[in-house]
């Protein structure tokens, strides 16, 4: 055999080799994305359910509230409504998740979808932040003036620490649920399960679509 038809034939072969490995390649892009759609649909049901109690706890308080209003204390009221509005812009960011969601497409650049995941995981952080702002108001709800006036000394000690742990570990929660702390064990303990591992495992996956590219 020729020098030439050596080289021809290696050639060849190269050629077929690299056309496999290229396939190969896409479908195992396709596979990671399919994967990504499988982590994204998953948190559908938790979301939708979470809305939905959402939703008849936002009706039963505004209907405490206004049932209410003239008869009961300033405590309740104001402990109420903070926890009404929070609880409502939950559900509205809730919401915004569930668009994102439905919107992340495996067929779209990888970018785009990163783009997308980084919104869900940025909105993920800020609902834990403002329901934990909900802390101090469940220690203060059911105070009157009657029971501030007429408790012993202790009473009124105990229930001004408890509010104040409660207050601190929100301010504490709020100013640190951030991307930064990740890996922190109590970071983890919140935030373990669907509305935090998905988000994680898509970027991951996404990071080794682009290395296939």
């Amino acid at each position: 055999m020729e020098d030439n038809e050596i080289i021809h034939l290696w050639k060849t072969y190269d050629m077929k080799l690299e056309e496999s490995l290229s396939l190969n390649r896409e479908l195992a892009a396709d596979l990671t994305r399919l994967k990504v759609q499988t982590f994204m649909s998953s948190m559908k049901p938790l979301k939708l359910f979470t809305i939905l109690v959402g939703m008849v706890w936002v009706v039963l308080v505004d209907t405490l509230i206004i049932s209410l209003f003239h008869v009961a204390g300033a405590f309740f009221l104001v402990s109420a409504g903070i926890q009404v509005l929070l609880t409502q812009l939950a559900i509205g960011i809730y919401l915004y998740q569930l668009v994102l969601i439905h919107r992340v497409d495996i067929s779209e650049p990888v970018l785009a979808t990163q783009e997308k995941l980084a919104r869900l995981q940025s909105s993920t952080l800020w609902v834990a932040r403002l329901l934990f702002l909900q802390l101090p108001v469940w220690t203060t709800f059911y105070l009157n003036k009657g029971m501030l006036e007429n408790g012993n000394m202790w009473w009124c000690v105990l229930q001004v620490l408890v509010t104040a742990a409660f207050t601190y570990a929100a301010i504490w929660l709020f100013v640190n649920i951030r991307y930064e702390n990740r890996e922190k064990k109590w970071f983890r303990f919140i935030f373990a399960g669907k509305e935090w591992t998905p988000i994680m495992k898509s970027m991951e996956l996404l990071g080794e679509v682009k290395s296939y590219q």
